[in-house]
């Protein structure tokens, strides 16, 4: 979808991009089904699950909304200026 011409399907590509990395980050830190988040609530022979991926992931989240409205509000700028959300219509021919 980044690939088109259409600037909303470029927006609507740079959030799928996001929230595909964010699972990507979760995934690859191994999932721990049933572990205490807590380090009191631990027995014999149970590990804790990990707050750092659950940190970068939040992280991540806040960055990647702030970085969708601000593309959101340029797109709204960009149709409003051009007149259209087509990028092939915002190239000039004064060089």
């Amino acid at each position: 979808m980044m690939l088109r011409r259409s600037i909303t399907k470029l927006v609507l590509g740079l959030m799928l991009l996001g929230h595909g990395g964010n699972l990507l980050l979760f995934t690859l830190t191994g999932l721990r089904r049933g572990a205490p988040p807590l380090i009191g609530m631990l027995g014999e022979g149970v590990t804790p699950a990990d707050p750092m991926p659950q940190a970068l992931i939040l992280t991540a989240i806040v960055i990647g909304f702030s970085v969708n409205a601000f593309t959101l509000v340029l797109a709204y700028r960009v149709d409003q200026v051009v007149g259209s959300d087509d990028l092939r219509d915002m190239e000039t021919t004064d060089r």
